[in-house]
């Protein structure tokens, strides 16, 4: 069985855990608490030298880890990431976007917000950040003015990459909340699994001193 290292408040683990619902596929978990320390382990260390989750084990013992390309490697042959090449191109573009201009924006924001580091950090570049941020989203509004879903007519999982920060962006800023269309599209990723709604309300949750190591996780049938 598949094991996935994760951190309930990651975003880039919720992406993880979203694939796994909508592809029906069991795993287990293994609870590694970032923020407390326990990424710097060697055992886990040996597994993703970053530190980070999310990371995953398959059965053989090969490790996979980087949020992205563990959406890439899971959704191969699925209806999540197509393969005709331009099709895919599309959603690797994405992709790319999402680690370039969202996640090193917003999911910084929300990361020294919720460490308590944002105080902390120079004005300027928190201010930098935002604008970044801003930019960011409106980009994807833009885009989402002529198409359902950001590379197409179909869900993959460039969706389910830009959603796990993008959708956190109101937290962040009031200004943020201007992404009328990105709350249209919230509730359309959303709407592809009750499970999905589930893993965002865990993804709030405190995380101190709790381990669900070697549990397996059946997610919910008929996810799409």
């Amino acid at each position: 069985m598949l094991t996935l290292f994760d951190y309930l408040p990651s975003r880039n683990a919720w992406k993880v855990r979203q694939l796994l619902a909508h592809l029906g596929m069991p795993y287990a978990t293994e609870h590694v608490s970032i923020f407390e320390g326990e990424g710097q382990a060697p055992g886990f260390l040996a597994l993703n030298p970053t530190g980070r989750v999310p990371a995953i084990r398959l059965d053989d013992g090969r490790a996979l880890a980087e949020s992205n390309a563990i959406l890439a490697f899971l959704a191969d042959g699925t209806r999540y990431l197509p393969s005709e090449p331009y099709a895919r191109g599309k959603v690797q573009q994405w992709l790319s976007f999402e680690q370039e201009n969202v996640e090193s924006t917003i999911g910084a924001l929300r990361h020294w917000t919720m460490t308590g580091k944002l105080a902390r950090r120079p004005a300027e570049l928190v201010a930098g950040k935002r604008k970044a941020g801003l930019r960011a989203l409106e980009i994807l509004n833009t885009q989402l003015v002529e198409r359902a879903f950001i590379a197409g007519d179909a869900y993959t999982i460039a969706d389910i990459a830009l959603f796990a920060y993008a959708s956190r962006a109101a937290r962040m800023d009031r200004a943020h909340r201007s992404a009328t269309r990105l709350r249209r599209r919230r509730a359309r990723v959303f709407s592809r699994s009750a499970f999905g709604a589930r893993i965002d309300e865990l993804a709030q949750l405190p995380q101190r001193n709790t381990r669900l190591s070697h549990h397996p996780v059946r997610p919910s049938v008929g996810c799409p």
